[in-house]
């Protein structure tokens, strides 16, 4: 068996891999680098697939909190697994837009599932899953609710600042105006589309568009997304998992490779 760790600054993912690459378990915590969460999810990991410690050949670790993780044989970044997790899911991927708690990135990938070129968010929660649980906390409801929320939407309020706390203010200044709570949701979610299509732009895209990280669960996020950019995109299987995929499989080649 094979696991890839990816340890990120506000979730922690595994994924073991059996010998044929087939998935045998995934496994999703809320708690990223900084608490014991990379040891709680790489045991619940173990748990799932039913194996030890010891039934395991090889671990990649990769993510933000990459290097407090002792027990991996390497560590890769995560633009590395996370194309290579990406393609691994979805063969014929040319774009993938990530959007976490607290970055967002774009890859561009090349026809033999190699980086091309990337651009990453990472000095602000512009565009990331923080910002959308600020915009959820003032709406009053919860970052799982925020989606249906804004589909209920019958005219959007644009949100013209996205910096996160000229963001709150303006919201909270639109709803003393007496606008609604699923108009605003919905104007929330055009602002970051806007945001990533700069960094799609910065990149150039092709379809096929894969959209992975926690925001993916968004569904009003992923059509407004791809509603600015004019184009489908699909949202990646295990989707906040991807990374720790492509760690997997990562660890399942280098194994091979020293194996001869």
């Amino acid at each position: 068996m094979y696991l890839g760790i990816d340890i990120g600054s506000s979730s922690s993912k595994a994924v073991v891999i059996d010998e044929q690459k087939t998935i045998a378990a995934v496994s999703v915590l809320n708690l990223g680098t900084g608490s014991n969460a990379c040891d709680q999810v790489f045991e619940d990991a173990l748990r799932q697939a039913g194996i030890e410690r010891e039934d395991l050949k090889y671990v990649v670790a990769t993510g933000y909190g990459r290097i407090h993780f002792h027990s991996a044989d390497k560590q890769i970044t995560e633009i590395t697994c996370h194309a290579k997790g990406a393609v691994f899911l979805a063969e014929d991927v040319r774009t993938i837009i990530d959007i976490g708690g607290q970055d967002a990135k774009v890859i561009k990938i090349g026809p033999g599932g190699q980086v091309v070129n990337f651009v990453m968010n990472e000095k602000c929660a512009a565009g990331t899953g923080r910002f959308l649980e600020v915009m959820a906390r003032v709406l009053g409801c919860g970052i799982d609710e925020l989606s249906d929320l804004a589909q209920q939407s019958t005219k959007e309020v644009p949100i013209s600042s996205m910096c996160t706390v000229f963001a709150e203010s303006e919201v909270i200044s639109r709803l003393s105006e007496g606008e609604k709570r699923e108009d605003v949701a919905r104007g929330a979610h055009r602002a970051i589309a806007k945001r990533v299509v700069g960094m799609v732009g910065r990149v150039g895209f092709e379809p096929k568009v894969l959209m992975t990280g926690g925001v993916a669960l968004n569904q009003d996020m992923v059509r407004t997304l791809s509603d600015e950019m004019e184009t489908e995109i699909e949202v990646a299987p295990c989707s906040q998992a991807v990374g720790a995929v492509g760690a997997a499989v990562l660890a399942w080649e280098i194994s091979h490779k020293k194996d001869g």
